[in-house]
């Protein structure tokens, strides 16, 4: 499987969880392997590109089939995201986001993962392989710390999700999304427990490693039957 992402919080969960469940892990992140993250064949298996810039990702496709050696692409999973923040780590607004703040992160957040199906389509159609999109609560309405060029991102690969699946679906193809809300991360912003004291049922945050079983479900024959579907893991922060 290839994982973009990677390199902490639900990227860094996801691929432990896959290694683990015997799958081998191609890894993307802007940074090199990380020293703990302490699984066989790691180093070898990560792919260093900037997502940002849109000359990477044919490039990375080809890197991706170079690392295969022939062995198959089973799964993809869009997990890389950016949120641009003000100096003071406040959210950018519309009269916050410049025009070069929205394409970069367009460019990672939605164009990378657009692109690297649509240059990896092969692979996965041989495999009758699935696609799994993270988007966000931050998607479907106003959040106090996710900026408006990334709730705006995860909106349209929500779209996107949607227009996979009904793309991919006659050659076998799954094409899903997953939602994940208020997640116990380093990037986490101050004022979060108040979110979870007053939005979240479960009253707690969650954790990267209960958002990779559901990813991991959705790239297994256990999903066989699930496509063009966005699943909220967000504690019932969504109802």
């Amino acid at each position: 499987m290839l994982l973009t992402g990677a390199s902490r919080g639900i990227g860094h969960a996801t691929a432990r969880l896959f290694h683990e469940s015997g799958w081998r892990v191609l890894t993307v992140s802007r940074s090199r392997f990380a020293d703990d993250c302490p699984w066989p064949g790691g180093p070898e298996n990560h792919l260093i590109a900037d997502l940002a810039d849109p000359d990477s990702y044919a490039a990375l496709a080809n890197q991706v089939r170079d690392r295969l050696c022939g062995e198959g692409l089973f799964a993809l999973v869009n997990n890389a995201a950016i949120s641009p923040k003000l100096s003071d780590n406040v959210r950018k607004g519309i009269t916050d986001t410049s025009y070069e703040d929205w394409l970069r992160v367009f460019n990672v957040n939605l164009f990378s993962g657009a692109m690297l199906v649509r240059n990896l389509a092969p692979d996965l159609i041989e495999t009758k392989g699935s696609i799994v999109n993270v988007t966000s609560i931050a998607g479907t309405r106003v959040h106090p710390y996710a900026g408006v060029a990334y709730a705006c991102s995860k909106a349209a690969l929500t779209a996107l999700t949607r227009e996979q699946a009904a793309e991919f679906a006659r050659f076998g193809v799954r094409a899903n999304a997953i939602a994940p809300g208020e997640i116990d991360t380093s990037i986490l912003s101050p004022g979060t427990e108040r979110i979870v004291a007053e939005q979240v049922p479960l009253n707690r945050l969650g954790d990267p490693a209960e958002i990779a079983r559901v990813i991991l479900f959705l790239c297994s024959e256990e999903s066989s039957y699930v496509t063009g579907a966005e699943i909220n893991v967000n504690g019932g922060q969504h109802v």
